[in-house]
């Protein structure tokens, strides 16, 4: 019987909104904060969990890798998705990476699942993660894998060699067929995350079950969870993700706002008087309607 390959993209993404960035690199310093799954990829997680139970109802196997890109505190949200039901984690880990864009995290994330999983059936992804809502690498990572894509999914259908998704876009509700392989983003409100059992925390901290700096096909057995670097990628000894991406942060800065307070006194309708006079060009653009049409009077 045939074995059902997903792979799900996840991110580890700082816990606060507000972190140090570096002024050399433009990236956040994420060292300085403690790190979880991107709400997003946990969504996308779950969702591959329940095609999983779906298919193991009709008696049929499915494979979950849990594939990530990032320094080696990042193993964390792995070990979490282990735990959640996914069969491996992969972490793609190299000073050399830090620093990528999303052209680039693209680019790493298809050279491992070229190498390494040629022959996957489908890849999950959130649809924009929370430190940077780009909603890029999900379309460009299917572009590098030359596979078709459907983003923002509420619900998915997987049949023998095609799936079926449902998504709400632009108020209209779409119904869309894709041949696999094919890559599905999985929309922030749609497969909401069930919580980690303590059987599946056990399951996923058994001795032995990491192995860094190696291969898939080099790593023991029982490592569920194995790291690879920018050499078991191929990439060359001149490869840096920071001086190689192609975007450039010019600036990083906090937007400020300024707000001035103005008291309008007098009896009711003077005061009616002097707030159409001077704001009601502005409430007529918020409104959508021309004021003086539509019924202003000041008697």
């Amino acid at each position: 019987m045939k074995i059902f390959k997903i792979i799900i993209c996840i991110k580890q993404v700082p816990m606060v909104s507000e972190l140090p960035w570096d002024a050399k690199t433009g990236t956040l310093k994420r060292e300085m904060a403690q790190g979880m799954m991107d709400p997003s990829s946990r969504r996308a997680v779950e969702a591959g969990l329940q095609i999983k139970e779906t298919r193991a109802a009709a008696g049929e196997q499915t494979h979950i890798t849990a594939l990530s890109m990032g320094p080696p505190m990042a193993a964390e949200i792995l070990y979490q998705a282990k735990a959640l039901g996914a069969d491996r984690g992969v972490l793609l880990s190299d000073r050399r990476m830090a620093g990528a864009d999303t052209f680039l995290t693209s680019f790493i994330l298809a050279e491992y699942i070229k190498r390494q999983a040629p022959d996957v059936d489908l890849v999950l992804c959130g649809s924009q993660t929370s430190d940077s809502e780009t909603a890029q690498v999900g379309p460009q990572l299917a572009g590098e894998l030359s596979i078709p894509a459907i983003g923002y999914a509420s619900d998915i259908n997987v049949q023998e060699n095609l799936v079926r998704v449902q998504r709400h876009v632009d108020d209209f509700l779409e119904l869309l067929e894709m041949d696999l392989p094919g890559l599905v983003t999985i929309d922030q409100g749609a497969y909401e995350p069930r919580y980690t059992s303590l059987g599946g925390v056990q399951d996923a901290f058994e001795p032995g079950a990491f192995e860094s700096g190696a291969f898939e096909d080099d790593a023991s057995e029982d490592a569920d969870i194995i790291q690879v670097d920018a050499k078991g990628l191929g990439l060359d000894g001149t490869f840096n993700a920071v001086k190689d991406s192609p975007t450039r942060i010019l600036d990083v800065y906090s937007p400020t706002t300024q707000k001035e307070n103005i008291v309008l006194k007098g009896a009711p309708k003077t005061v009616v008087d002097q707030l159409f006079d001077e704001y009601g060009k502005i409430i007529s653009s918020a409104m959508g309607k021309d004021l003086k049409t539509h019924g202003h009077t000041r008697e």
